[in-house]
């Protein structure tokens, strides 16, 4: 018996304390009501610190009885001298007499809250009050999410707050209970709902995210693209360093946003056709599968016509006899078609099945498409040969940067994450990532892949101009058609440009995705966004201190 009380006596003095101290300031808060609660999300630096990413800021309601106010005037004269105030708008409100409560302003900081209270003024009121507060104002916005009401509930209606609503959510009702009938309780009911409740610790890094963001809307502004994306992640673990959109929004003032449509997490949520990025999944799997090798040779002709359509080249031009690393290096898409024929229908497409194209990654982040891969049952070799590369299947961009880090990683699919860890209020700490990888293509394909695109960047992407002497990047840009909803077919003005690339490309610490839908004055990818990512790899190699690899 006596154990049970210590133990006790440490959830309700420890563990649950925070929520005494609640109830201690209760003549702050309204009669009959509790004062609102939510877990807090942490960002997580390279060094392990901890630092807040959503928390919970205090201030103060102000409102007035005014049936115990004897001279308003005065009354408004006084408040004036500490915080504005919409004097003919006040007098209205202090002049309904019959009226038990008005309300004045909201979230008034505790200052101010102090030097009215001194003044005991006749019919104000001063309540306690909370709301979320995300201290990094637009950054990492589309991860976190915002909390809002939906009806009368105020609960996570997007990003890692919604996902994870059932552990930053509060139980109110436990403010009521007894201290000393918890005390003499048994453990469970003493920890009541705490056993679900927490603290988020994310893998996201600020000062990368940071950069991201700032990166990203340079790219948006410079080529007035209607939205630009990007993540950076390791390729290893999964872990999500940076995710982040242009335009973005500020989760603190969300209900002034004129745009809701921002609020969507379009790397998570939306499908885009991403082109040539794809090249490098179907140059794998038909390394894996053994039908073709780097040097590999095939008759480009510039064009192909299967089932009565024709598909060519993105200059349309012929290349002649080229071995299969040209076809990653010149971007042809005549020989991605070349290698899914080889393959056939039924391995071509069960080694996209097994790159987790056209099925959810498992992210914890609300919404998550699934994709559109329906083309690949359609038995053409017409789909077959646009699906490798990137066209008429749909991919969500956090879909794809996964199948991309299986071509470094050695051949495995990991599972995007956010949250590494779960803080519990019951006073410990739980990691919530998993280490479960499945191998879809053999450890020498992903080192042969790899070498292909490391020559990639070496020699053709731009004639090799942005070549690092000390660093190997392995990476591939990708130009998509835009398809047209109304008439069908394509646009012929409008595009989605995406990169992607790892490094250091033989045992690979980061990946990162950029896109950009509908970028203004610019023709390929390798124009709009090269520049970009070599900007944040050069910028993660330093802050993180990357060793040279050759």
């Amino acid at each position: 018996m006596s154990i049970l009380l210590v133990g006790n006596l440490y959830l309700v003095q420890i563990v649950r304390g925070s929520v005494y101290r609640e109830r201690a300031e209760r003549q702050y808060a309204r009669p009959n009501q509790d004062l609102w609660d939510r877990g807090a999300i942490f960002f997580t630096t390279r060094t392990g610190q901890q630092v807040s990413a959503a928390s919970l800021k205090t201030g103060f309601t102000l409102a007035i009885v005014p049936k115990a106010i004897q001279d308003p005037q005065e009354l408004a004269t006084a408040l004036a001298k500490y915080m504005p105030l919409d004097r003919p708008e006040f007098l209205t409100k202090a002049e309904k007499s019959t009226d038990p409560y008005e309300e004045l302003a909201r979230r008034l900081p505790l200052d101010v809250a102090d030097k009215i209270s001194e003044e005991k003024l006749k019919g104000v009121s001063l309540y306690k009050e909370r709301w979320r507060f995300y201290p990094g104002e637009k950054l990492a916005a589309h991860v976190l999410g915002f909390v809002g009401f939906d009806g009368n509930l105020l609960t996570g209606r997007s990003g890692l707050e919604r996902y994870y609503n059932d552990v930053l959510a509060r139980d109110s009702s436990d403010l009521k209970k007894n201290f000393f009938a918890e005390i003499f309780s048994d453990v469970k009911q003493a920890i009541g709902t705490a056993h679900t409740e927490g603290d988020l610790i994310t893998s996201i890094e600020p000062t990368v995210q940071g950069f991201l963001e700032s990166t990203l809307l340079e790219l948006q502004t410079t080529f007035t693209a209607k939205q630009v994306g990007g993540i950076v992640m390791d390729p290893q673990t999964g872990r999500i360093y940076a995710m982040a959109l242009a335009p973005t929004f500020d989760p603190n003032e969300y209900a002034k946003e004129i745009d809701p449509s921002r609020f969507r997490n379009s790397l998570v949520e939306n499908v885009y056709e991403v082109g040539s990025i794809i090249k490098p999944v179907t140059m794998a799997a038909g390394i894996d599968a053994g039908v073709v090798t780097a040097s590999s040779t095939y008759y480009d002709a510039g064009f192909l016509t299967l089932d009565g359509k024709t598909i060519s080249n993105f200059d349309g031009k012929g290349r002649g006899t080229v071995d299969m690393q040209e076809v990653l290096s010149q971007s042809l898409n005549t020989g991605a078609a070349t290698v899914a024929l080889k393959l056939g229908k039924d391995r071509f497409r069960e080694y996209f099945k097994q790159f987790g194209l056209g099925e959810e990654t498992g992210i914890d982040l609300p919404a998550e498409a699934a994709g559109l891969v329906s083309n690949l049952a359609s038995g053409r070799d017409i789909e077959l040969a646009t699906a490798s590369y990137g066209q008429g299947i749909a991919l969500t961009p956090i879909q794809t940067i996964r199948a991309l880090a299986a071509l470094g990683n050695g051949g495995y699919l990991v599972t995007p994450h956010v949250v590494t860890d779960i803080k519990y209020k019951v006073g410990f700490t739980r990691s919530v990532e998993g280490d479960e990888r499945r191998q879809v293509v053999d450890g020498k394909t992903s080192e042969e892949i790899t070498r292909m695109l490391v020559k990639v960047v070496d020699t053709a992407l731009l004639k090799g101009s942005y070549k690092m002497p000390q660093h190997s990047i392995a990476a591939k840009t990708g130009t998509g058609l835009i398809a047209d909803p109304k008439g069908g077919g394509y646009y012929t003005d409008r595009f989605l440009h995406s990169f992607f690339g790892y490094f250091p490309a033989y045992n690979p610490q980061f990946i990162v995705f950029l896109y950009a839908v509908e970028p203004q004055g610019v023709a390929y990818a390798s124009g709009s966004l090269t520049m970009p990512f070599m900007k944040i790899a050069k910028f993660l190699i330093n802050y993180y201190e990357i060793p040279p690899d050759r």
